[in-house]
């Protein structure tokens, strides 16, 4: 546990923590390849926001925890959203944000990355995440 001085850090650094390791412990990566951890929950995190409308993303945003909800949101243009993209497109930025080699392929990063977030946002919330993505992108989210 990190001890910032502040419950509310010390609690969203702890769940950031958890959810980075998650996605080592699924890639068998060890704790110094944290950067890559992070790198995949962003570059993921970002293209989900950009497809999804301004007030999808931000019910979506919301429960996320306070330090990745701040990824999240990192860089953000809502006027710009959402951006239209088929799954090839979305698969390719995704790829451009990740400059790490992997075992496998875009989508099972994507599919990873995803399945790990779900346990962290309510079935409600993930729900409307894959009633609102077009078809051929809800296949990538996990039920």
């Amino acid at each position: 546990m990190v001890a910032t001085g502040f419950p509310s850090f010390d609690t969203t650094v702890d769940k950031t923590n958890r959810l980075l390791k998650e996605i080592e412990d699924a890639y068998g990566w060890p704790k110094a390849r944290r950067k890559q951890s992070y790198a995949a929950l962003r570059a993921v995190l970002h293209q989900l926001r950009d497809r999804l409308t301004v007030d999808e993303a931000v019910q979506f945003g919301a429960q996320l925890p306070m330090l990745v909800r701040g990824i999240y949101y990192d860089g953000w243009k809502p006027a710009e959203t959402p951006v239209k993209m088929h799954s090839e497109e979305f698969f390719q930025r995704i790829r451009h944000d990740f400059p790490y080699s992997i075992q496998g392929d875009t989508e099972q990063l994507v599919h990873t990355v995803l399945e790990i977030l779900q346990r962290h946002i309510s079935e409600g919330e993930w729900d409307d995440l894959r009633a609102r993505m077009p078809a051929d992108l809800v296949t990538v989210i996990p039920t």
